[in-house]
Formats: C-alpha cells, sequence, structure tokens
C-alpha cells in the first residue's frame, strides 16, 4: 500500500496514512483520463446558441420583381440569405455535446487521475480542517503552511459551507466534496489537499 504523509491544520505533520494501490498506485491509463476531461469540458457546454433561417425571418412574402425581363438576377424573396435582413444559412441552431462515458472508463479515469497526484507528490492529507467562522485569512494562512500551490483542490467529505465560503473568493482555489469530485478538477489543479476522511470515502467508493 502506498502511503502518505498526514498533515495537521497548522502545517505540522501528525500521522501516515496508507492508500489502497488499488485506487491510488494503479498505472494510470492517459486515454481515460482524456476521455474524462473531454466529457466534462463538453459538458460545460450549453449548446443553446441560434440563428434565424430565412424561414423563420419575417418578410419576403412576396417576389420582388418578376422572373424575367428585368434584366436583374431571378430573386423569389427578400429573405434570403444574400439580402441584407435576409436568414442565415447554415448557421448554429441548439444542440448537445454531451459526450458519454461508460462507468468502467469514468472509474478507470478517476483512479488514474488519483495515482497520478500520488505519484507527483501533489496530494496533501490534512487530519482536519477547523474555522471558527467564514473568513478568507484562514484558509489562506492555511495553504500558506502547507506550501500549497496557487492552483490547489480542497476536498472535504461532506458539504462544508464554512470552508467553501472561507475559499470561493482566493483565485485559483477550489472546494469540492467526495460526491462533486471529477478528474478535470484533479488533473487542474497544482495542488490536490483532501480531508483524511475524504481520502477514505474515496477509496471506499472506487476501490
Amino acid at each position: 500500500m502506498a502511503q502518505v504523509q498526514v498533515y495537521s491544520q497548522e502545517g505540522r505533520k501528525t500521522s501516515k496514512l496508507e492508500l489502497a494501490d488499488s485506487v491510488y498506485g494503479i498505472v494510470p491509463n492517459e486515454n481515460a483520463m482524456h476521455l474524462a476531461v473531454v466529457s466534462y469540458l463538453a459538458a460545460q457546454r450549453h449548446g443553446t446558441q441560434s440563428t434565424l433561417t430565412r424561414s423563420e425571418v419575417s418578410g419576403g412574402g412576396k417576389k420582388p420583381w418578376r422572373q424575367k425581363g428585368t434584366g436583374r438576377a431571378r430573386q423569389g424573396s427578400t429573405r434570403s440569405p444574400q439580402w441584407t435582413h435576409g436568414g442565415i444559412a447554415l448557421g448554429p441552431k441548439p444542440r448537445k455535446y454531451k459526450v458519454e462515458l461508460n462507468k468502467k472508463v469514468r472509474r478507470l479515469a478517476m483512479k488514474s487521475a488519483l495515482s497520478t497526484k500520488v505519484a507527483a507528490n501533489e496530494m496533501l492529507v490534512i487530519n482536519k480542517i477547523e474555522l471558527e467562522a467564514i473568513k478568507t485569512k484562514s484558509i489562506v494562512t492555511m495553504l500558506s503552511k502547507l506550501g500549497a500551490a496557487k492552483k490547489s483542490l480542497i476536498v472535504t467529505e461532506n458539504a462544508d459551507e464554512v470552508i467553501y465560503k472561507s475559499a470561493r473568493n482566493i483565485e485559483g482555489v477550489k472546494v469540492a466534496t467526495v460526491n462533486t469530485l471529477n478528474v478535470y478538477d484533479i488533473l487542474n489543479c497544482d495542488s490536490f489537499i483532501v480531508l483524511k476522511d475524504a481520502a477514505k470515502k474515496i477509496e471506499e467508493v472506487y476501490a
């Protein structure tokens, strides 16, 4: 089993934590991680952009001029794409960008991302975070004592409003729970900060 150092909120070493190799110590599958990132980013797109075609713009019911004898090009409507105020040809329409992944690939991608962070020594396990009140300075101080990078992801076992609100105004810092954790956020951060209880919960879910 892989062992990681457990730190206190003040940055002191407290103990060691054994992590299951089946979750935190596998050989990372880059293809699975790539697919998971593509799927996540695609899901962020709303796909609501829409343009009006010639059948959707107002006007254009009458033929502008007769077919022959005027010397001008034949026209059937003033709302054809080449006309001012005409419809848009081949413009974007609402669509879904969703990329489906099966359960096995999603689990493999998550375990690969976790193993990547452990192998790179970018995973920091904290015994617990105790804040008396919502205060950004407390999180800033904690990150400084832990030597965390500017882009950090803090993972808690369950939603904690005090931690979330204390960290949400810090640039580059994001808070997630075990249930909302995703491959993109793990790979995108430079310091992967996980509470001890959350680390064991992740192990239970993905083992």
